[in-house]
């Protein structure tokens, strides 16, 4: 059932109470009347003529006003149940059409739509580029849904589509695979053409179950994050392990929360070593975390689940105080530190590393963050402006693990890195084939042309350093020289090249 329906049948009642009782009064007013020219005595001046006019008059004016008031009261619960940018319903209308469908017995299927690539739009073109693309795509999703189900606006860049009845979710998902079909061709806003994609949750209320409205958006709001998760552009159904992940997610933040606040983190640092003197010249930082029960978690465990709840950021100013106070005894060389896409995404991040280098003390000019191609994809214009910033404090930016990605020469030219940094995958593979051994050399020649410094990561043997050094790699880093180790054994390593025995021994004690 939808709004209007709802609307109509009220206001049709609420006439039938409101003009019953005037007719009623209209006709006793007129038999009055009747009565008296019967009699042959009607006196338009008699008091009780007077009484039955004004009665009249009073019972029409009371009907008017009701009758207006009652259309205000219908209008204003109507623009209470429909959204002001596209006017489709809105999520008050939602929840009351389900529970119509649910006291009709019906089985209720409802999908969550996100729009994938919307804050792109946004940020690029501005919210007035951005509000005329939500009401192209609530035109698509009518169009496509072609009656079959209704269609809501919830907020921002999320829609919500519902059917009731018999096979509803079969129904709904053909629906939504039609509709992340269609956004697969660019949308058309005034004269652009702008590319959106769409990430879908479904879930699903049988007949059998006793599930509120609420949980059921609930349910539907998990599975679109889990098709955003699983690399949006699909539609994923509400699955109850879903729901465990996330107990679990939210057991691993309190215990992030608990081990910022009690100082469980540490710092430690893998040198990089110059590949003509073999001395160290920078040392890159990584967090660890030395948990009370003993359990070890790489931060490849722990960093995505402080991304997804935000608690990156604190975790990475941390981090980034703790390594400027660290480095302040080291001499000239250069620390790296790895920046996070939520990270970067944060407008207030730069504010926040000018700070922490005036704080410190720390020379601006010693600082290297290093960035992946995802931190620059997922919000490229937003990424620019900070990396202006920072640029602007003295940093350099480094392009960490190059070579897994999609980096065109473009992309090189469009963020002007200072330093490249070759991903350990590539330098393995280039010492076991001709074919990847050329793309290392080729991406040494870019980087060269593109005055960037080149760093080869994970070096294990001396045959990988002979290579990487013949290639003409300015750094290496890797077991081969040193693992990563606490700050209070930077020191004694600094000032000297590795010698043969040193390397050795560090090969012996390196560890993951």
């Amino acid at each position: 059932m939808t709004v209007g329906s709802y609307q109509s049948d009220e206001c049709g009642g609420t006439r039938t109470i409101i003009f019953g009782p005037m007719a009623a009064l209209v006709g006793i007013f007129i038999l009055t009347w009747l009565v008296a020219l019967a009699n042959r005595h009607f006196d338009f001046s008699s008091p009780s003529v007077i009484l039955g006019f004004g009665a009249l008059a009073s019972s029409v004016a009371t009907a008017i006003c009701a009758y207006l008031g009652v259309r205000y009261l219908r209008r204003v619960d109507q623009l209470s149940r429909s959204d002001s940018l596209t006017l489709l319903p809105n999520r008050r209308a939602l929840h009351f059409d389900i529970q119509q469908e649910y006291r009709q017995g019906h089985e209720v299927a409802l999908a969550m739509i996100d729009l994938d690539g919307f804050k792109q739009i946004n940020d690029h073109y501005g919210h007035f580029v951005g509000d005329a693309a939500i009401r192209e795509c609530a035109g698509i999703f009518k169009q496509v849904s072609d009656g079959e189900a209704t269609i809501y606006r919830l907020g921002g860049d999320e829609y919500a589509m519902m059917i009731g009845g018999p096979v509803a979710g079969t129904l709904l998902e053909g629906l939504c695979r039609r509709i992340i079909d269609r956004l697969t061709k660019p949308i058309h806003v005034e004269d652009r053409r702008l590319t959106l994609g769409a990430s879908i949750g479904l879930a699903r209320r049988t007949m059998q179950d006793d599930v509120p409205s609420s949980e059921l958006l609930r349910r539907a709001d998990i599975a679109m994050y889990a098709a955003k998760q699983g690399g949006k552009m699909r539609c994923t159904w509400f699955n109850t392990s879903f729901d465990r992940s996330r107990e679990e997610l939210k057991e691993m933040d309190d215990e992030l929360r608990h081990a910022l606040a009690n100082d469980e983190f540490r710092v430690h640092y893998q040198p990089l070593v110059d590949s003509n003197t073999r001395e160290i010249v920078a040392v890159e930082c990584l967090l660890r975390w030395a948990r009370p029960d003993g359990k070890e978690l790489g931060p490849n465990v722990f960093i995505p689940v402080a991304e997804q709840s935000g608690l990156i950021n604190a975790i990475g100013l941390w981090v980034m105080r703790q390594a400027c106070c660290d480095a302040l005894a080291w001499g000239d060389i250069t620390l790296s530190v790895n920046i996070s896409a939520a990270q970067l995404r944060n407008p207030e991040f730069p504010i926040q590393l000018g700070h922490i280098l005036e704080e410190t003390g720390f020379d601006a000019h010693r600082l290297e963050l290093e960035i992946t191609e995802t931190c620059l994809v997922l919000d490229p214009v937003v990424a620019e402006r900070s990396l202006a910033v920072i640029r602007s404090f003295g940093v350099r930016i480094s392009l960490d693990d190059f070579g897994t990605g999609y980096a065109s020469i473009g992309f090189l030219r469009q963020f002007r890195f200072e330093k490249l940094k070759l991903d350990r995958s590539l330098v393995v593979q280039a010492s076991e084939d001709d074919g990847s051994r050329a793309m290392m050399l080729s991406s040494i020649t870019v980087a060269r042309a593109m005055k960037m410094a080149v760093t080869a990561e994970g070096v294990e043997t001396e045959e990988q350093a002979a290579m990487v050094r013949a290639a003409g790699c300015d750094q290496i880093q890797g077991w081969l020289y040193f693992k990563a180790m606490p700050p209070e054994e930077i020191g004694q390593h600094l000032g000297k090249p590795i010698t043969l025995a040193r390397k050795s021994k560090n090969k012996e004690t390196k560890v993951a």
